[in-house]
């Protein structure tokens, strides 16, 4: 197992334990670590259910949407930098050549 899968197996065994502790059953942990998708995201989401300990399952999917919902903005905000940067490139090379 790499490094990466260990760390990935961890996040999620921590986040289910929460989960489950909880009350919650077994499948909503498997459906939340996919769609978070990341070890980072899922220790988002252990925090969350360790400090807050949401009483209903739409608290836990809402924050769920929450993490995902700010994973996605800074993706695109990232991708929006990178691309202006190489507009940003583009005009600096095109002026020398002029």
């Amino acid at each position: 197992m790499t490094q990466n899968q260990q760390e990935w197996s961890y996040a999620k065994k921590e986040m289910m334990d929460s989960l489950m502790a909880l009350g919650y059953p077994r499948e909503l942990g498997d459906e939340i670590a996919k769609n978070l998708g990341s070890p980072k995201a899922m220790w988002r989401m252990t925090s969350y259910l360790d400090k807050v300990k949401p009483e209903r399952v739409e608290e836990v999917v809402d924050e769920m949407l929450a993490i995902r919902t700010e994973i996605e903005s800074w993706r695109i905000k990232k991708e929006n930098q990178e691309a202006n940067a190489r507009y940003n490139e583009m005009l600096n090379q095109r002026n020398e050549d002029q």
